[in-house]
């Protein structure tokens, strides 16, 4: 496969002011040490320091720095590019410049457009800006290098370019790096030079992120050290690389010489843009794009998923278990409350919508439907003349005393008007009326499993014209993923309140609640739901224990969710998906995740039938399989392709 991902670095070397030959020094001495790296970004003015004041305006100084800049291109190989912070002199001005460096030679010089003058900046005593340089070149060495604001640095053959951006250009409001990006860069770098004061640390980091949020990039950002001149003023070595809005990587007054990683990855950049497609594109023709060598990570452009694999340990790339669901528990409960603030607002915008203030919801004692009662009582807040009205439909033979009980508990607690109908006599009627013996004949028997589903969505419905009421639908995001749904039973219903969240996700919700709730009866009853395992109940239970579970026949929801969320977050292949996965799931055996991949692309694709005909209900995070929404598939797609591919990862 294409290999799209690129070890980056920023690098803040120790300096002296106005010592060319020490920084280049320091420079190379970092060079050598990060060969792994495919691109490596240096503060501004950082060959001769950025607070060498009048300085600047002695040849000696900026003849020192030309030849200290070749010097350092020299010592950049091939398959790695290095942009610098250096001072050039051109037509009787003198310009802050960002240097590409890559194969030994200079590529690009690319000028500081906007110059600052005010507080303790004024550059305009010495620097002029770049913003009219358009089309010129500049002698460096033996090379005929692109100067001005019209440059972009690109590797053709391994698909990504980079545009540069200088210190105040992030500060405007109209910022080079945006227009970059519209032309096609797939990462930014910003050499600068800002001072340390309360409260700056913050702003640019919300800068940084907000950009590379908003230009679906990579940003390196990388600030001059505390080596620089304190006589007035403290630099704090600030170093950021951000990718589509997170930070990777935020270091403040480091050690000197310091150098911090990140693995930017090209393929979700371009797959966001792709798919807003309300971010344009410039005319890139306007733009010069200079030839660059910036080796992948692992420096193969086509690399195997087990070698992605090594790679992706070898730097530790985080890789979350649970990509639906946020590691730290502080935000995993904002995120819980607000994903429930949803569901909530959006049931109760239905039920004003309708004038239909009855809802009636099936109760299980499971997951699903927990959250979706959960739901329905908070939408009871919102709209207080909202009447639950509770059905548990228990299955003889079938539906263990456990969930009954939590199912009983659940609706007390929560003051629900509770109906029982059992379903047994009239599933084995129905089965018996169409030719089935109405006794379960084993693994396989979907006929006896989809009449008892069936047969509780029709008790809703019916229920729902008696007592004039909406159907609230409990199925999750997985379960749809997965078709491990029934037909016009448990798939069907008026408002499904679940349908965009994940199954690894109602789990933290349901916990979350319990966690919070302030009453320590619903919260036993919650957390005896939490710890049930997952069970439709559609075939006999052994000694009263749940015997049809359901990650036995379809997986672990965690993983399936694992590969949902990569397929269509950032349309990822079954190999990139499958190296991702073994890195995350690293105690998992790399064959059962393969099969259990085999077996998410075949169940997806053969169940998209089910997916078309959806019921309204609320999205509540950046995936749903709405088909009025964010997905669009064809129901008899191939999914030959797919499958391919899984067939001949190791």
């Amino acid at each position: 496969m294409k290999n799209r991902m690129f070890k980056t670095a920023a690098a803040v070397p120790a300096l002296k002011v106005a010592d060319p030959v020490y920084n280049a020094g320091q420079i190379m001495q970092i060079i050598r040490e990060h060969a792994d790296c495919g691109l490596i970004v240096f503060p501004e003015l950082c060959i001769t320091g950025y607070t060498c004041a009048d300085l600047f305006q002695q040849d000696i100084l900026l003849e020192q720095a030309k030849e200290c800049l070749i010097e350092i291109a020299n010592a950049v190989p091939d398959g790695q590019t290095v942009c610098v912070g250096v001072p050039i002199a051109y037509e009787n001005q003198l310009y802050n410049c960002a240097a590409f460096l890559s194969g030994t030679h200079v590529c690009a010089l690319v000028p500081k457009v906007n110059i600052p003058n005010y507080s303790e900046f004024y550059e305009q005593r010495w620097f002029t800006s770049g913003k009219d340089v358009i089309g010129r070149t500049v002698v460096i060495g033996d090379d005929e290098v692109p100067f001005g604001i019209d440059v972009l640095v690109s590797d053709g053959e391994n698909d990504v370019t980079v545009g540069a951006e200088i210190c105040e250009d992030l500060w405007v409001p109209d910022k080079p790096s945006t227009h970059l990006c519209l032309a096609g860069a797939d990462i930014i770098v910003n050499l600068s030079a800002s001072d340390e004061i309360i409260g700056k640390h913050e702003y640019r980091t919300m800068m940084v992120q907000q950009q590379s949020s908003c230009c679906y990039c990579g940003y390196l950002y990388v600030s001059a050290g505390t080596d620089e001149s304190s006589t007035d003023l403290v630099f704090s070595g600030h170093t950021m690389i951000a990718e589509n809005g997170r930070i990777l990587s935020n270091v403040l007054f480091p050690e000197r010489n310091h150098v911090s990683t990140a693995v930017i990855d090209v393929e979700t950049i371009r797959f966001n843009r792709a798919h807003q497609n309300t971010f344009p594109s410039a005319d890139s023709a306007w733009y010069r794009k200079a030839d660059i060598s910036m080796a992948p990570l692992g420096g193969k452009t086509n690399i195997k998923s087990s070698e992605l694999r090594e790679a992706l340990q070898k730097e530790a790339y985080p890789i979350p278990r649970n990509p639906f669901v946020p590691k730290d528990d502080e935000e995993r409960g904002r995120r819980c409350r607000r994903i429930m603030q949803i569901q909530a607002n959006g049931l109760a915008t239905r039920v004003r919508a309708t004038g239909i203030k009855n809802l009636v919801i099936g109760i299980s004692g499971g997951l699903d439907s927990t959250l979706a009662l959960l739901v329905c009582h908070e939408a009871q807040k919102i709209e207080k003349d909202i009447r639950i009205i509770g059905y548990t439909m228990p299955s003889e033979g079938n539906t263990t005393s456990l969930t009954y009980n939590n199912a009983l508990n659940l609706m007390k607690t929560l003051d629900v008007e509770i109906h029982e109908v059992p379903i047994g006599s009239g599933v084995t009627d129905h089965l018996k009326q169409i030719g089935h013996s109405g006794v379960y004949q084993g693994e396989g028997d979907t006929t006896y499993e989809n009449a008892q589903a069936r047969m509780r969505t029709y008790i809703l419905m019916d229920a729902a014209n008696l007592h004039n009421g909406l159907v609230v639908g409990t199925g999750d995001l997985s379960e749809l993923a997965l078709g491990w749904c029934t037909y016009n039973g448990d798939h069907m219903s008026m408002y499904g309140v679940n349908g965009s969240v994940p199954k690894t996700l109602v789990q933290y919700i349901c916990r979350s609640y319990a966690e919070t709730c302030g009453r320590e009866d619903l919260k036993n009853t919650l957390l005896s739901i939490v710890d049930t395992p997952i069970s439709p109940e559609l075939t006999p239970n052994q000694d009263g224990q749940i015997a049809q579970k359901t990650e036995e026949k379809i997986g672990k929801y965690d993983l399936n969710d694992f590969f949902l969320f990569y397929m269509l977050r950032y349309g990822f292949a079954p190999a990139k998906i499958y190296a991702f996965a073994c890195c995350a799931y690293d105690d998992v055996d790399p064959e059962v995740i393969r099969t259990s991949l085999q077996r998410f692309y075949n169940r997806f694709f053969h169940q998209q039938f089910k997916r078309s005909c959806l019921p309204d209900g609320p999205k509540v995070g950046s995936l749903t399989l709405s088909p009025r929404g964010d997905w669009r598939m064809p129901s008899d797609a191939s999914v030959r392709l797919w499958l391919d591919e899984v067939s001949k990862l190791s």
